[in-house]
Formats: C-alpha cells, sequence, structure tokens
C-alpha cells in the first residue's frame, strides 16, 4: 500500500508544495510544530532513512538545506533544525522546523493555521527557493 507521501507525489492527496526536482518534494506539514514546518522527502517510497544510497541521502541533505535556506529567508526564527524521525510515515522525510526555542523540536505543541496562512506561507517559500543561486 502506497504511503499518504507516496499519495502526495502522485497528486491523488493536495499538499503545500514548496519546492520539487525530479527525486524530491518539500511540502508543508499539515499538523506542524511552528509556521513553514516544511517536510523533504523521495520521491520513491523507502521506509528507513538509512536504507537509502549513500549518494541519494547526500542529495536529499543537499535539498533540504536549500529549502531551510528558503525558510530562514521567509519564516522569522533563530534557525532552522532538521529532524529524521520516521515512525509516524512509513516513507523517508526530514522535518525542517523553524525555531524560536527548544519546544518547537519537540512535537509536543502544534500551531494552528488557517488555509490561506499555509498557501501564502508555501508560495513564499516557493519563491525564496526558486531565487536562490545554490
Amino acid at each position: 500500500m502506497s504511503s499518504i507521501f507516496t499519495k502526495i507525489v502522485n497528486g491523488e492527496i493536495p499538499a503545500y508544495k514548496v519546492a520539487e526536482t525530479d527525486e524530491f518534494l518539500a511540502f508543508l506539514d499539515i499538523n506542524p510544530n511552528a509556521k513553514g514546518h516544511t517536510l523533504c522527502i523521495l520521491k520513491e517510497e523507502i521506509d528507513k532513512w538509512y536504507d537509502v544510497d549513500d549518494q541519494r541521502f547526500t542529495d536529499l541533505m543537499a535539498f533540504s538545506k536549500k529549502v531551510a535556506l528558503a525558510i530562514e529567508k521567509t519564516i522569522t526564527c533563530k534557525r532552522v533544525g532538521l529532524s529524521i524521525i520516521g515512525l509516524e510515515v512509513p516513507h523517508v522525510h526530514v522535518h525542517l522546523i523553524p525555531l524560536q526555542e527548544m519546544d518547537n523540536a519537540r512535537f509536543t505543541s502544534k500551531v494552528s493555521l488557517s488555509e490561506s496562512e499555509f498557501k501564502e506561507t508555501a508560495q513564499a517559500i516557493a519563491q525564496a527557493f526558486n531565487n536562490q543561486n545554490v
């Protein structure tokens, strides 16, 4: 059975996309720890990050770095945290979370955003991503 992320990649489920390449996709987390919380995924469904071959994992990190730089330009934060957990969806994904304090990284407090806030945030991050000279 396809993961929810594979369904997003295939266009079966909508998402607030912020960046996309042939191999990777970044979109806003719909249950965010903070405004701008973004997930970066491999388009190929692989369950565990340590099962990804070294080059593709390195490429995922480079893609995630570029997305993090776009988040930092868009969302006021002290830094953008990175987390790979993988229990909630069996599909390799990187959490990029704009951090103001450690609680933003703990997955215990969530923020609620309206549909227009999600759309505006996704568009702003996408624009910053596309304007990079990286």
